[in-house]
């Protein structure tokens, strides 16, 4: 089969101005390797579409689409490429546009796995357009977090997110609605361990939880921080047992079952002072980088990335074939 990749070049968005790190999220050249190889792996064709700019220009000549484009500027960016899909009836690996859409909303997610028993801190929202003002005293004490509504990889996160006191707050919630010009999020800071959980296949099935470390100073994640160029001392909790782990796991599929996610996901979850551990964030789209999650599952099951790639792919492609 042809398989077309879709993925964002930063020349198709030179329309678009925006913050520094407006372009985060996009995969840098060896992630499309990756991909490539996995592809040639299964026995298929990759072809190198671009993003969802290129796919306006025409339905592209593949069997079968592989997404990891981002988008820009709204917050049904992630969905673009798989409802030009769907318009052009093409089958496509990964989540719909409604599932994409859907889980890059924090507080959208937050709401879904609260109802179905999954525990996340609190949290409250600052509109973009100013109509209220967050109590946040309801919301619990010092000190809380503030970061975007709609984004993703640390996007808007800096020392500054961990809030204080209400000046802070006010001083960032501030800064934010300038730069992105979004809702806010604020929730409670959750400054213990924080894990992450790869779910993929048909049915979804949840892989060994990883924990990432966090900044000694701060307690926010060690992948934010890297992001940031901050050369810190981290720590790893190690403290995940058994149970907690199960239990990560188990979140973890009943939230994708929830949210229909499709073939793959990466959901993070962070631990309060006790060790409790509260869900943060789910990732329908995540990055298949080389040194990211699913390359070091790959790692700790001994085997070449592109080999662990391809199994993720088969089952993907299974599913659209069957």
């Amino acid at each position: 089969m042809r398989i077309g990749i879709c993925f964002d070049r930063i020349e198709e968005y030179n329309h678009i101005d925006g913050p520094a790190d407006r372009f985060a999220e996009f995969e840098p050249e060896s992630t499309i390797e990756a991909m490539q190889q996995a592809i040639l792996r299964c026995g298929h064709d990759p072809i190198l579409l671009g993003g969802p700019f290129e796919l306006l220009k025409g339905k592209p000549e593949v069997d079968v689409i592989w997404n990891i484009a981002e988008g820009y500027g709204s917050r049904n960016r992630e969905g673009w490429v798989p409802s030009l899909c769907e318009m052009y009836n093409i089958p496509f690996l990964g989540s719909d546009a409604l599932t994409l859409s859907l889980s890059l909303d924090k507080v959208a997610t937050k709401q879904l796995a609260r109802s179905i028993g999954i525990p996340t801190s609190n949290w409250m929202v600052m509109p973009v357009d100013g109509s209220a003002a967050p109590e946040l005293q309801l919301i619990g004490p010092f000190p809380l977090f503030a970061k975007p509504r709609y984004e993703g990889t640390a996007k808007g996160i800096t020392e500054r997110s961990i809030l204080a006191d209400e000046a802070a707050a006010k001083r960032e919630v501030a800064r934010l609605l300038g730069f992105y010009g979004q809702d806010v999020l604020i929730e409670q800071f959750l400054p213990g361990a924080e894990y992450t959980v790869a779910v993929t296949g048909t049915p979804l099935h949840a892989h060994p939880v990883m924990e990432r470390g966090v900044d000694e100073s701060t307690g926010i994640g060690y992948h934010v921080m890297d992001a940031l160029g901050k050369a810190g001392r981290y720590r790893l909790g190690q403290n995940l047992s058994a149970e907690i782990e199960e239990q990560l796991q188990r979140w973890s599929v009943q939230l994708c079952t929830a949210m229909q996610v499709r073939d793959f996901a990466r959901l993070d979850f962070k631990c309060d002072s006790d060790g409790n551990p509260f869900f943060l964030e789910i990732n329908p789209l995540p990055t298949f980088a080389v040194d990211n999650t699913f390359a070091i599952l790959a790692e700790i099951r001994g085997e070449p990335y592109e080999e662990f790639l391809a199994g993720v792919l088969k089952q993907a492609i299974n599913r659209v074939t069957a």
